[in-house]
């Protein structure tokens, strides 16, 4: 089964996430995408782990190319987050050429290797600013992604103030 968790910024949409990841069978893994650009990054990746501690995931810094990726073995897989694996693959060290496919591609060989995919991901465009090129190109990209995972999951979530919102499947 894939699921995919959508919310604004601090809206609790890791919470769910990680709440739906708790319910399956493991193993688990969760796929780390932030990169450790300094330390702030560094800080909130060290948070992070202290917060999933534990729930039993091994952790699987990745921050690109999933196609790349293979599992140790079937499981649950808690992928957190597409808004930094966009922003890697556009403009980071994992910078290709024509991101869409490859992100779609990578989506298409995790859900191969998994029992159950979990992603987390960014909503964009609903604050209605006016942004420079390349931040444009990112949420364009970001909610190209977005729509893909929608119309092909199983489950579809929207967080918004900590509460879930069943948009398609069913709330667990």
């Amino acid at each position: 089964m894939t699921y995919l968790v959508i919310g604004g910024s601090a809206s609790g949409k890791s919470t769910f996430a990680e709440s739906i990841v708790s319910r399956l069978p493991g193993p688990r893994y969760y796929i780390a995408t932030m990169e450790p650009w300094d330390a702030e990054c560094r800080a909130r990746i060290e948070k992070h782990r202290r917060q999933r501690a534990h729930l039993g995931f091994e952790t699987v810094e990745h921050y690109g190319d999933l196609q790349s990726l293979t599992l140790p073995e079937r499981g649950t897989v808690l992928l957190e987050c597409m808004g930094n694996l966009t922003a890697n693959v556009l403009f980071g060290s994992q910078k290709v050429d024509d991101p869409f496919p490859a992100v779609r591609r990578g989506l298409e060989s995790l859900i191969g290797q998994c029992e159950h995919l979990v992603v987390v991901t960014n909503d964009v465009f609903s604050d209605g600013r006016t942004y420079d090129d390349s931040t444009t190109a990112y949420l364009n990209l970001l909610a190209a992604l977005n729509r893909h995972m929608a119309a092909r999951f199983d489950h579809v979530f929207e967080v918004v103030c900590g509460i879930p919102l069943c948009r398609k499947g069913e709330l667990l």
